[in-house]
Protein backbone atom coordinates (compact mmCIF):
# COMPACT_ATOMS: atom_id res chain seq x y z
CA UNK A 1 0.00 0.00 0.00
CA UNK A 2 2.16 2.71 1.37
CA UNK A 3 5.30 1.71 -1.24
CA UNK A 4 7.14 5.36 -0.65
CA UNK A 5 9.96 5.15 2.71
CA UNK A 6 8.59 7.21 5.16
CA UNK A 7 9.53 7.76 8.42
CA UNK A 8 7.28 9.08 11.04
CA UNK A 9 7.57 10.78 14.77
CA UNK A 10 4.93 10.08 17.25
CA UNK A 11 4.43 11.84 20.71
CA UNK A 12 3.91 14.89 22.16
CA UNK A 13 6.24 17.85 24.13
CA UNK A 14 7.06 16.12 27.77
CA UNK A 15 6.90 12.67 26.60
CA UNK A 16 9.35 10.13 24.33
CA UNK A 17 8.97 10.13 20.62
CA UNK A 18 8.64 6.52 18.74
CA UNK A 19 9.67 6.86 15.16
CA UNK A 20 8.35 4.29 12.89
CA UNK A 21 9.25 3.50 9.16
CA UNK A 22 5.90 3.40 7.06
CA UNK A 23 6.81 0.48 5.04
CA UNK A 24 7.19 -1.72 8.25
CA UNK A 25 3.18 -1.42 9.29
CA UNK A 26 1.30 -4.46 8.26
CA UNK A 27 -1.22 -3.90 5.48
CA UNK A 28 -4.16 -2.94 8.20
CA UNK A 29 -2.12 -0.50 9.65
CA UNK A 30 -1.42 1.36 6.53
CA UNK A 31 -5.03 1.45 5.55
CA UNK A 32 -5.62 2.23 8.79
CA UNK A 33 -3.04 5.29 8.08
CA UNK A 34 -4.71 6.25 4.96
CA UNK A 35 -7.72 6.64 6.80
CA UNK A 36 -6.42 9.05 9.50
CA UNK A 37 -4.69 11.23 6.84
CA UNK A 38 -7.70 11.83 5.10
CA UNK A 39 -9.59 12.68 7.78
CA UNK A 40 -7.05 15.06 8.85
CA UNK A 41 -7.83 16.70 5.52
CA UNK A 42 -11.34 16.97 5.93
CA UNK A 43 -11.00 17.77 9.54
CA UNK A 44 -8.76 20.65 7.87
CA UNK A 45 -10.99 21.63 5.68
CA UNK A 46 -13.79 22.21 7.77
CA UNK A 47 -11.35 23.84 10.04
CA UNK A 48 -11.08 26.60 7.24
CA UNK A 49 -14.54 26.54 6.44
CA UNK A 50 -14.91 27.56 9.83
CA UNK A 51 -12.19 30.11 9.74
CA UNK A 52 -14.20 31.77 6.97
CA UNK A 53 -17.62 31.75 8.51
CA UNK A 54 -16.23 33.59 11.69
CA UNK A 55 -14.19 36.41 9.41
CA UNK A 56 -17.59 36.82 7.77
CA UNK A 57 -19.29 37.41 11.17
CA UNK A 58 -16.58 39.89 12.06
CA UNK A 59 -17.05 41.46 9.26
CA UNK A 60 -20.74 41.59 9.59
CA UNK A 61 -20.09 42.95 13.36
CA UNK A 62 -17.97 46.05 12.11
CA UNK A 63 -20.44 46.49 9.18
CA UNK A 64 -22.90 47.08 11.89
CA UNK A 65 -20.53 48.99 13.70
CA UNK A 66 -19.81 51.39 11.49
CA UNK A 67 -22.93 51.83 9.68
CA UNK A 68 -25.34 54.61 10.24
CA UNK A 69 -28.70 54.94 11.92
CA UNK A 70 -30.49 55.18 8.93
CA UNK A 71 -33.76 52.81 8.24
CA UNK A 72 -30.81 50.49 6.38
CA UNK A 73 -28.85 50.72 9.44
CA UNK A 74 -31.43 49.26 11.32
CA UNK A 75 -32.91 46.52 9.41
CA UNK A 76 -29.41 45.86 9.75
CA UNK A 77 -29.66 46.03 13.61
CA UNK A 78 -33.01 43.78 13.89
CA UNK A 79 -32.02 40.89 11.55
CA UNK A 80 -28.94 40.68 13.31
CA UNK A 81 -30.98 40.67 16.29
CA UNK A 82 -33.29 37.96 14.73
CA UNK A 83 -30.23 35.89 14.11
CA UNK A 84 -28.75 35.99 18.06
CA UNK A 85 -32.83 35.44 18.95
CA UNK A 86 -32.61 32.37 16.21
CA UNK A 87 -29.73 30.76 17.84
CA UNK A 88 -30.73 30.61 21.42
CA UNK A 89 -34.03 29.77 20.95
CA UNK A 90 -35.32 29.27 17.20
CA UNK A 91 -38.95 29.45 16.93
CA UNK A 92 -38.80 32.77 18.77
CA UNK A 93 -36.37 33.88 16.66
CA UNK A 94 -38.32 33.27 13.62
CA UNK A 95 -41.60 34.88 14.91
CA UNK A 96 -39.23 37.97 15.90
CA UNK A 97 -38.37 38.54 11.86
CA UNK A 98 -41.80 37.52 10.88
CA UNK A 99 -42.69 40.19 13.46
CA UNK A 100 -40.19 43.10 12.14
CA UNK A 101 -41.01 41.87 8.53
CA UNK A 102 -37.99 40.88 7.92
CA UNK A 103 -39.56 37.54 6.69
CA UNK A 104 -42.86 36.13 5.63
CA UNK A 105 -45.04 33.90 6.91
CA UNK A 106 -43.95 31.70 4.53
CA UNK A 107 -42.26 27.99 4.27
CA UNK A 108 -39.85 29.39 1.23
CA UNK A 109 -39.29 32.72 3.25
CA UNK A 110 -38.01 30.68 5.58
CA UNK A 111 -36.50 27.96 4.02
CA UNK A 112 -34.23 30.81 2.40
CA UNK A 113 -33.44 32.65 5.59
CA UNK A 114 -32.25 29.15 6.88
CA UNK A 115 -30.32 28.17 3.37
CA UNK A 116 -28.54 31.27 3.41
CA UNK A 117 -27.18 31.02 7.24
CA UNK A 118 -25.56 33.80 7.74
CA UNK A 119 -24.51 33.92 11.65
CA UNK A 120 -27.14 30.60 11.93
CA UNK A 121 -26.08 28.25 14.43
CA UNK A 122 -26.44 24.69 12.48
CA UNK A 123 -27.17 23.00 15.73
CA UNK A 124 -30.36 25.43 16.00
CA UNK A 125 -31.25 25.16 12.43
CA UNK A 126 -31.66 21.29 13.28
CA UNK A 127 -33.51 21.97 15.86
CA UNK A 128 -36.00 24.15 13.46
CA UNK A 129 -36.19 21.61 10.50
CA UNK A 130 -36.91 19.22 13.36
CA UNK A 131 -40.24 20.04 15.03
CA UNK A 132 -42.87 17.96 14.63
CA UNK A 133 -45.56 20.09 12.68
CA UNK A 134 -47.08 20.98 9.08
CA UNK A 135 -45.81 24.14 8.96
CA UNK A 136 -41.31 23.46 9.91
CA UNK A 137 -41.98 20.10 7.62
CA UNK A 138 -42.97 22.77 4.65
CA UNK A 139 -39.56 24.60 5.67
CA UNK A 140 -37.66 21.27 5.58
CA UNK A 141 -38.93 20.30 2.56
CA UNK A 142 -38.33 24.03 0.62
CA UNK A 143 -34.92 24.27 2.44
CA UNK A 144 -33.79 21.05 0.78
CA UNK A 145 -35.35 21.53 -2.62
CA UNK A 146 -33.29 24.85 -2.57
CA UNK A 147 -30.25 22.73 -2.96
CA UNK A 148 -28.29 21.97 -5.95
CA UNK A 149 -26.91 18.25 -5.83
CA UNK A 150 -25.88 17.97 -9.64
CA UNK A 151 -22.72 16.60 -10.23
CA UNK A 152 -22.10 16.14 -6.34
CA UNK A 153 -20.99 12.81 -5.30
CA UNK A 154 -23.85 11.40 -2.13
CA UNK A 155 -21.34 12.39 0.58
CA UNK A 156 -21.10 15.93 -0.46
CA UNK A 157 -25.05 15.94 -1.21
CA UNK A 158 -25.92 14.62 2.40
CA UNK A 159 -22.94 17.48 4.01
CA UNK A 160 -25.44 20.58 4.53
CA UNK A 161 -28.51 18.36 5.38
CA UNK A 162 -27.09 16.76 8.56
CA UNK A 163 -28.00 19.01 11.65
CA UNK A 164 -27.57 16.68 14.81
CA UNK A 165 -29.28 17.41 18.39
CA UNK A 166 -27.13 16.15 20.61
CA UNK A 167 -29.00 17.34 23.10
CA UNK A 168 -31.28 15.20 22.15
CA UNK A 169 -30.35 12.49 20.54
CA UNK A 170 -32.10 13.34 17.84
CA UNK A 171 -30.18 13.80 14.12
CA UNK A 172 -31.76 15.03 10.81
CA UNK A 173 -30.52 13.11 8.00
Amino acid sequence: MLKEKQVYSMGTTGHSIDTFNAAELTPEQQKILIDIRRRKTELLLEIQQLKDELCEVVAEMEALDSADDGKNSNKTKMMSMGRKKFNMDPKKGIEFLIEKGLLQQTAESVAQFLHKGEGLNKTAIGDYLGEKNEFNEKVLQAFVDLHDFRDLILVQALRPLHFCRPSRHICIQ
